[in-house]
């Protein structure tokens, strides 16, 4: 077992993961200095909440943990060429250590959490989204969703690629408060996805796969098949498992990757008939959504490997190496010189890759290392898992330092983790006496109080 008895989140707290969650999905920053913004800034202020409110009952060891993790980044940031830019590098470790502490924060309050309650919200947020879409398309909810973005959003409501939109989707995909479609699909992907692994629910397969069809209709987007491959490391690292916590199943696991091989299967069948056009032009290199978001970061790394191997271009160092950037581009076949390029870190968007761009092929593995270690200390219990999670949402993630970036790795963490807890109890012992205990989940480090004894 990997873990004792969880609890119902009071009204407050039920506000504050809220808040935490919609602060991700409006991706909304808050400028603090000329230099330093506050990404994502409502789940800032709810996870600080929740940061504090739970300063009791957290591990000092796991504290200890993430406190090493940031140092193998000043590491990192400290070994990089080139101190020119070391005033840029250190403003991407501030917003990097601000995410991983507000991420944890919202780790620690999802595995204390039932499972049931957790379940919910997501499931109510991802049918509001789709609801909200549903609304913005056909009942007049853009202009009131276009009039808040200009007030929320630098850009304002201008989106470069609607009418692309219209010639391959046949209408302009909804934004939905958010600053681009890929905002809406990204997080509904995520949450429907999350919302899979944490729901107890016997048919939620197929609700999930239900969801995903309601995605395509509503938010077209390529980013909406990643909810099948998604589903590929959850059903052989998670649901392969015993569901008592005794260990490997392995029927349970031969049973998962046999559904895991209909769903990829599913995936291919699905992208080739509602994205023909889009694939039409992944494959004629028409497609610099595509290219900024796929390739082009995967041959800028393996650039940065050969150029920079011990360090690359340190946290945010796209100025350092915006030449370097530009070079790989134009001596590309998949790029098109009337493609234009307003700035290098519009172009790099893809987190995974921007982690061995920014931190080199040493010291990209080592930081790895250091996060495994980590994930294992506070009680993930899949690190293939975690790792699977965060690799397949980076190829529609960018913004390496952001709260969504981490909150992707640290959400699959606590959602696994959610899936190893059972009701203290369970095993024999007398609910009343358990109610007497300091309960814990065992790896997270999360204490509950000890009560008078009886």
């Amino acid at each position: 077992m990997n873990g004792y008895r969880t609890q119902q989140l009071g009204w407050f707290d039920t506000i504050l993961v809220v808040i935490f969650l919609l602060g991700l999905y409006l991706n909304v920053s808050l400028q603090i200095t000329p230099k330093i913004p506050l990404t994502c800034a409502p789940s800032g202020f709810a996870g600080l909440l929740l940061l504090w409110r739970r300063r009791d009952r957290i591990d000092p060891r796991h504290l200890g943990g993430l406190l090493a993790v940031i140092a193998l980044y000043l590491g990192a940031t400290l070994s990089a060429t080139n101190y020119d830019y070391l005033g840029k590098r250190f403003t991407g470790l501030l917003q990097l250590t601000y995410s991983l502490v507000i991420c944890y924060a919202f780790f620690v309050t999802m595995v204390q959490t039932e499972r049931g309650q957790i379940a919910r919200i997501l499931l109510i947020f991802c049918l509001s989204i789709a609801v909200g879409c549903f609304l913005e398309q056909y009942a007049g909810l853009r202009a009131i969703s276009d009039a808040v973005r200009e007030r929320m959003y630098d850009s304002g409501i201008v989106y470069d690629a609607d009418l692309r939109d219209q010639l391959l989707y046949g209408r302009v995909r909804p934004k939905l408060f958010t600053s681009e479609p890929a905002s809406v699909t990204f997080t509904y992907t995520h949450y429907t996805f999350t919302w899979l692994v944490v729901s107890q629910w016997r048919w939620k397969l197929l609700l999930y796969i239900g969801l995903m069809g309601v995605g395509l209709l509503l938010m077209p987007g390529p980013t909406l098949l990643l909810m099948l491959m998604l589903a590929v490391p959850y059903l052989i690292f998670l649901h392969g498992q015993d569901g008592r916590g005794g260990g490997v199943s392995i029927t349970r696991m031969v049973a998962g990757m046999a559904v895991s091989a209909v769903l990829i299967a599913i995936a291919l069948v699905v992208g080739s008939s509602f994205f023909a056009e889009r694939i039409a032009e992944f494959s004629s290199g028409k497609d610099a959504s595509f290219f900024y978001r796929v390739i082009g970061p995967m041959l800028v790394a393996f650039d940065v490997f050969k150029r920079y191997p011990w360090a690359g271009a340190g946290l945010t160092g796209e100025p350092f190496i915006a030449d370097q950037v530009l070079t790989v581009f134009m001596n590309s076949s998949g790029f098109q010189a009337a493609w234009r390029i307003d700035k290098v870190s519009e172009v790099l968007t893809n987190y995974f890759w921007l982690h061995w761009i920014y931190l080199g092929l040493v010291w990209g593995t080592v930081t790895l290392i250091g996060l495994g270690i980590w994930l294992r200390m506070i009680g993930a219990p899949s690190l293939l898992y975690c790792f699977g999670v965060w690799l397949i949402l980076g190829q529609a993630g960018g913004a390496y330092v952001g709260p969504k970036t981490w909150s992707v790795i640290l959400i699959a963490a606590a959602s696994a983790a959610l899936t190893r807890q059972v009701v203290a109890g369970s095993a024999g012992t007398p609910a009343h006496d358990m109610r007497d205990r300091p309960t814990m989940v065992r790896g997270t480090g999360v204490l509950r109080p000890k009560s008078v004894q009886p």
